[in-house]
């Protein structure tokens, strides 16, 4: 019997498990049994995302926190291997992206259309609940999402990412008469962008304190980048700057980034009547100059995950409307050293933007 094979030959399921501070490991991952309403699929991509890189540092991310060994990763694309009993629209061979999150259905939340707020929600690598980064998992169907023939692994796995920026564009709006400034040119920066020209925003206004994200920024169309600091002395300065980029009024400003600085920027910026839209998650707790923005009207909305955004997701990559690819910049395969080396060059963020394994 050779490493990885049951007494029966089948082979054992391995999956990369977060088992400490700054430790991996893959191990094997028994599945549950396949429900009526379930699929079995073979992981084929796998990205890695911010909130990994956190529960691998400190073994929490905001009120999360990793009690006992747990199976990383959420950013996920496979081929179904088997469906349950009552699954009638997938056959196995379908390659799919999955939507990491099953909701209850049962809460006023979910009733109201508002899943993704369900109190209830299991998320893949969210604690105590394992992740997708394995050679299979089992998932509900409804989750599961067909690939069109033209859209690769790597992109399906990209919805997931893709899907934060979609839903920020449709909570705030977003369409051909807004102008809109993102704050931070991470990958959720990006992918807010590239969503937010999708939803057909006529300007976009990129900031961040890194010159090369910048440039990322710029080759993917931002129509103007501003380089800002870190010092909140700038704010009004860097607000000057930031206007006299958009040529217009800022509509809606997106905060990718979640700080004091940002927040701030983005409230200041934002024309009378306009959103602020709070996407990343930096600090848990802010100082801003809330008061002067109420004065003009401008709503602060927030966000969580999304929902229902898989289905526009596979149309904007179908169409070619956006393009994911240029965002994944590093691939590795699944072996206990590609693993701990993909995970220090996310961390490392530099020049990497979104790294993928391909498994």
């Amino acid at each position: 019997m050779s490493h990885g094979e049951t007494k029966d030959g089948s082979e054992v399921n391995m999956a990369a498990w977060l088992v400490g501070i700054n430790n991996l490991k893959i191990q094997p991952f028994e599945l549950p049994p396949l429900g009526p309403f379930d699929v079995r699929v073979q992981m084929k991509a796998v990205g890695i995302c911010g909130s990994d890189v956190h529960y691998l540092k400190t073994m929490r991310c905001a009120d999360f926190v990793v009690e006992e060994p747990m199976v990383i990763g959420h950013e996920c694309a496979g081929i179904i291997q088997e469906v349950g009993s009552e699954v009638k629209t997938l056959v196995a061979g379908d390659r799919v992206a999955l939507e990491p999150g099953i909701s209850c259905w049962r809460c006023n939340q979910c009733k109201e259309g508002r899943y993704n707020l369900c109190p209830e929600m299991k998320f893949f690598a969210t604690p105590p609940v394992h992740g997708s980064l394995a050679n299979q998992v089992v998932h509900p169907a409804d989750l599961c999402f067909k690939l069109p023939d033209d859209v690769s692994l790597e992109e399906g796995a990209m919805c997931e990412p893709l899907s934060v920026g979609v839903h920020a564009c449709r909570r705030a709006n977003i369409g051909p008469e807004t102008n809109v400034l993102i704050l931070g040119a991470g990958p959720i920066g990006l992918v807010t962008m590239l969503a937010a020209r999708a939803f057909g925003a006529p300007r976009i206004v990129i900031t961040d304190v890194d010159d090369y994200r910048l440039s990322v920024a710029k080759k993917l169309g931002a129509d103007d980048i501003v380089k800002v600091s870190t010092n909140m002395q700038d704010v009004a300065q860097e607000v000057e700057q930031i206007q006299k980029a958009m040529g217009a009024g800022v509509e809606v400003s997106f905060d990718c980034a979640g700080f004091n600085k940002t927040m701030s920027t983005a409230l200041s910026a934002t024309c009378s009547g306009g959103k602020v839209c709070l996407v990343g998650m930096g600090h848990s707790e802010m100082t801003v100059p809330l008061t002067p923005a109420a004065a003009r009207e401008v709503d602060v909305i927030g966000i969580l995950r999304y929902k229902n955004t898989w289905p526009l997701c596979l149309e904007f990559l179908r169409s070619g409307k956006i393009d994911v690819k240029p965002l994944i910049t590093h691939r590795y395969g699944f072996s206990q050293k590609e693993v701990e080396e993909a995970f220090e060059t996310s961390a490392r963020g530099s020049t990497a933007i979104k790294v993928m394994f391909n498994l």
